[in-house]
């Protein structure tokens, strides 16, 4: 995107001028990315703000070719050398017994670590941010108490909560986020009394299939020996007959085969409504044929008029999933730590029809950990709203699947299979699960058979750079009983460089008819937008282009350029900071959470460049800009990519930085190169 340059083009060190000259003259001290203050010195604090040395690789004969290999792995992806940071501690903290204003005394008695005397902790709290508290303005109380960084608002004489009855009548009863995780759940999942019926049936068709390939096998073993050898009597005297156990294998696999044949033409015949097309090797309900005859010739509930027909017995299913309408929607894709649930609300609120939760880790749901559970909680204002697992397990991620459908709300679960990350590539799951097509098979199948609710997958057009497997996936999964698949036009080698193969979607597009297929990547205008749709795609999906500029849904609805101005998006990070507040909380603990979190949006949200400012139209995506002058003051800080001015802008909403604070961003820019 080419900015003007006879107007807002500027240089490096002319736009670093700038900004830090509007600081002086406010007598405002800069936080470098390492939590030092200083004022000018803009060298020092890039230095201080850039990613650590990476490690070296310990081999004594390391060729040149090696080492420059190395280096130019540096510059692209994640930030592998960031140093891990342990959470704050936050060792001024009131005994929730307080807090909570109990009438009986903490459990821990003289134990407790925590502080017992209000006046005691008022002395060392840190001081207030504000004089208006948005949880006590909203909700009529504020759950955080004298903790609250707000709490000179809400707390009267002798440091008492106070309550507007007006407005705590209004809410109650609103559940306004759902999905979260219940304590007696937690306890017997960490016990492992959690019952998984459905999987376990499930489990043992694979278990019973397995076997059943193996003993074929041997049988097919025993009868070429035996036609290699002719006679079977001359080939047992040589040691080489089959055993009498082998025989009898063979015979009853025969049978088996038969009784197979008899079964799957029964289903056929008997499912003609239904638009499943399962193998007759695997039964995902766990119930054999027979079951499955008697439990449709029930009596229906319902008394109808007339001969029975095909909208009956589909009604008469047990496993009768809920439809999902996926087309012609613009999808927010799952993003893994900005794709919080107060993000979500701001491209709600910008016209993002589809919403999904940050990937979750199967295992540690299973485990019962708060922090995965966190992952899958849901806003009211999210309507249409999925789950991400990620798994490479078949009987994990099952029995997942079959806790989720039990236990939380969402319109559909969505399989990760173009994850790139290293953690996740290797031990076999997101992009992973693309070259393991059985075991993909076996966890779709086993998903797909514990819930009552659309299973999607999002793919990617292969691993390997130029060598795109997708179209020969998609097939396969339409038979699976995938509901939806969305394809991210980039393989995993490439990540995030290079553009989106557009053409390779709408071929796959058209592979998976009907079932809807959504496009992902590149877009960040209304055009992108409309020239997406011009591909076979049912609909598209949003990853950074939501990140850069959350109300791109609001100018493709609309199929304008919003020329948005800075105070309008300083409004939508305010917006943030209280949906934060409410989510994380508005005591020191919470307050930095919702601080780490903008920080890591700020870091996209950097990229966007003025509609105003640009010579032509639309900004791309892979284009970087210059140094550039903005129209005010908060626009040009706006565009800085320095740390330091993201934490400015963040204090400007969330109060000064505590001591000896750092912050390293988790992604790079490098979709630029």
């Amino acid at each position: 995107s080419s900015i003007d340059r006879l107007v807002y083009v500027t240089t490096k060190e002319k736009f670093h001028e700038s900004i830090d000259s509007a600081w002086q003259k406010e007598g405002v001290q800069r936080c470098g990315g390492n939590g030092q203050s200083a004022q000018g010195d803009r060298k020092t604090q890039e230095e201080d703000a850039v990613e650590p040395p990476g490690k070296k690789i310990k081999l004594e004969e390391q060729t040149e070719d090696r080492k420059e290999k190395e280096d130019g792995k540096k510059a692209r992806g994640q930030f592998k050398c960031r140093p891990h940071r342990k959470p704050h501690n936050y060792d001024i903290r009131l005994c929730p017994s307080v807090v909570q204003e109990r009438a009986d005394k903490c459990f821990y008695g003289d134990k407790c670590k925590f502080f017992h005397d209000i006046a005691e902790y008022m002395s060392v709290k840190p001081e207030d941010i504000g004089e208006r508290c948005h949880l006590f303005d909203t909700f009529g109380r504020c759950q955080y108490s004298v903790t609250c960084r707000f709490a000179k608002a809400h707390t009267g004489e002798g440091f008492k909560n106070l309550v507007n009855e007006e407005l705590l009548k209004k809410h109650e009863g609103r559940l306004m986020v759902k999905n979260a995780l219940d304590k007696d759940l937690q306890r017997r999942l960490r016990k492992k009394q959690v019952s998984f019926k459905a999987s376990e049936a499930y489990l043992k068709t694979i278990n019973k299939t397995a076997s059943q390939g193996a003993s074929k096998k041997k049988a097919a073993e025993c009868q070429a020996l035996q036609c290699s050898n002719g006679d079977a009597s001359t080939a047992g005297q040589d040691g080489q007959n089959c055993t009498a156990e082998d025989a009898a294998t063979v015979d009853g696999l025969k049978a088996e085969s038969v009784a197979e044949k008899q079964t799957s033409a029964e289903e056929l015949s008997g499912s003609a409504g239904d638009c499943e097309k399962r193998t007759p090797h695997v039964e995902p309900t766990g119930l054999n044929s027979s079951e499955k005859t008697q439990d449709t010739q029930k009596p229906s509930p319902i008394k109808t008029v007339g001969a029975l027909t095909d909208a009956d017995l589909i009604k008469l299913r047990p496993s009768e999933k809920k439809q999902v309408d996926f087309r012609d929607k613009m999808y927010l894709a799952p993003l893994t730590t900005c794709g919080n649930l107060p993000f979500r609300r701001i491209c709600k609120r910008f016209g993002a029809d589809i919403t999904c939760g940050e990937m979750a880790m199967c295992t540690n749901l299973l485990q019962g950990q708060s922090s995965e559970w966190a992952l899958l909680k849901r806003h009211e204002s999210e309507d249409l709203f999925g789950v991400q697992l990620e798994g490479c397990f078949p009987d994990t991620m099952t029995k997942c699947a079959e806790l989720l459908n039990h236990n939380i709300e969402v319109d559909f679960v969505d399989i990760n299979s173009g994850c790139p990350i290293d953690l996740v590539y290797k031990k076999g799951g997101g992009c992973g699960l693309m070259t393991r097509t059985h075991k993909f098979e076996q966890i779709v199948r086993g998903m797909n058979s514990v819930l009552d609710v659309p299973l999607t997958v999002k793919i990617r057009t292969g691993v390997q750079d130029k060598v795109n497997i997708a179209h020969k996936l998609i097939p396969e999964m339409k038979n699976w009983g995938v509901s939806m698949i969305t394809l991210h036009g980039r393989s995993r080698e490439q990540r995030y460089t290079k553009l989106a193969d557009w053409e390779y979607i709408d071929n796959c597009s058209k592979l998976a008819s009907p079932i809807p297929l959504f496009g992902n990547g590149d877009i960040l205008s209304y055009e992108d937008a409309i020239k997406a749709r011009e591909t076979g795609v049912s609909g598209i999906m949003l990853g950074r282009g939501a990140l850069i500029k959350p109300w791109i849904f609001t100018e493709i609805k609309e199929q304008r350029h919003w020329d948005i101005s800075s105070n309008e998006r300083m409004d939508i990070l305010k917006d943030f900071t209280r949906f934060g507040l409410e989510h994380w909380g508005s005591d020191t603990q919470g307050l930095e959470k919702t601080r780490s979190f903008l920080l890591e949006w700020l870091s996209f949200l950097c990229r966007y460049i003025p509609v105003g400012l640009l010579e032509h139209v639309p900004q791309k995506i892979n284009e970087r800009p210059p140094y550039y002058m903005g129209r005010d003051y908060l626009e040009t800080l706006m565009a800085s990519q320095h740390v330091g001015d993201w934490i400015k802008i963040s204090e400007m909403l969330l109060g000064p930085v505590p001591q000896n604070f750092s912050f390293l961003p988790k992604h790079k820019a490098n979709a630029y190169k």
